[in-house]
């Protein structure tokens, strides 16, 4: 982000004695605003880009996009992937359960000779011969399942690699951030932009600052939240409105250098920031008096 504001050549930002006395306003400033620089988050051709300026737009209102082509071919091959890795688990786990259900088959002839053994109608060879299937058999399983583990270890690969591809197609779509207006273009349909490349500049102008300077003496009269005065030149006399402190510094600084005499530039000041309602009349950059009520 950041702040806009085009200061005109005044010969007072502010008067340091009070309105109650010499009917001045106790602040000068200019009206600025914060804006947003919208930038392309994908390096590939703009495909549409319809703003202008002046244009207003709402918060994600989609405004144009960059080229996918390239990012859908991608996405339709590692989903070909994933349907063949996925045959393959399929195939591993059905590996896996005859290998268990002869597990299954083995230990009821092992119950069933161990039972013949007791009666002598068996002999010991035969019970460990089930009884090595069966292991060989468990050995096979576990076998087969670390060989399922780098399948769906590559699977999983697989998924992300989609998500990714699903985010830069989404950031392809160029959207406006915020409720607002269009200040300034910097793209143009059919232009390949490189990634973080400026396409236009947002602000929202329901609101306005002033940022004005007040002295020392001023800072008691001044409290944040505190509503004030703000009034604008016009042609039938001045326009009035009503503004609240936003913002006043915790240090001082020196007086703006377009002060012109020595004695002003070297004076401390506080700046302050007040928050006004813009009817539409209201323009960056315009001049404005700040009066305590």
């Amino acid at each position: 982000m950041k702040t806009i504001s085009k200061l005109l050549f005044l010969p007072l930002l502010f008067i340091f004695t009070s309105c109650s006395t010499d009917e001045k306003a106790d602040a000068y400033g200019n009206f600025e605003t914060t804006s947003v620089l919208v930038s392309a988050e994908n390096t590939a051709k703009i495909m549409a880009l319809n703003v202008d300026e002046g244009t207003q737009l709402n918060k994600n209102q989609m405004v144009g996009y960059q080229d996918t082509i390239t990012l859908h071919l991608k996405k339709q091959n590692l989903k070909a992937k994933k349907e063949v890795i996925q045959a393959n688990s399929a195939s591993v786990l059905a590996e896996i359960d005859v290998l268990s259900a002869r597990v299954k088959t083995a230990k009821i002839n092992r119950n069933r000779i161990e039972q013949m053994l007791s009666d002598n109608a068996a002999t010991q060879q035969q019970l460990d011969n089930i009884q090595g299937e069966i292991n060989a058999l468990l050995q096979q399983i576990n076998s087969v399942k670390s060989k399922n583990v780098s399948v769906l270890t590559e699977l999983q690969l697989i998924e992300i690699q989609l998500k990714e591809l699903e985010d830069l197609i989404e950031k392809s779509m160029i959207k406006s951030p915020m409720n607002g207006r269009v200040l300034n273009t910097y793209a143009e349909a059919s232009e390949v932009a490189q990634y973080g490349k400026p396409l236009f500049e947002i602000a929202d102008l329901s609101k306005l600052e002033i940022r004005a300077y007040i002295s020392e003496p001023q800072l008691t009269e001044f409290v944040l939240g505190d509503q004030v005065q703000v009034k604008v030149d016009s042609q039938d006399g001045m326009l009035s409105y009503e503004g609240h402190i936003t913002w006043i510094a915790d240090e001082a600084e020196f007086t703006p250098k377009i002060i012109q005499t020595k004695e002003e530039r070297v004076a401390l000041v506080y700046a302050i920031k007040v928050e006004v309602e813009n009817d539409g009349k209201l323009k960056i950059g315009m001049p404005a008096e700040v009066w305590l009520e």
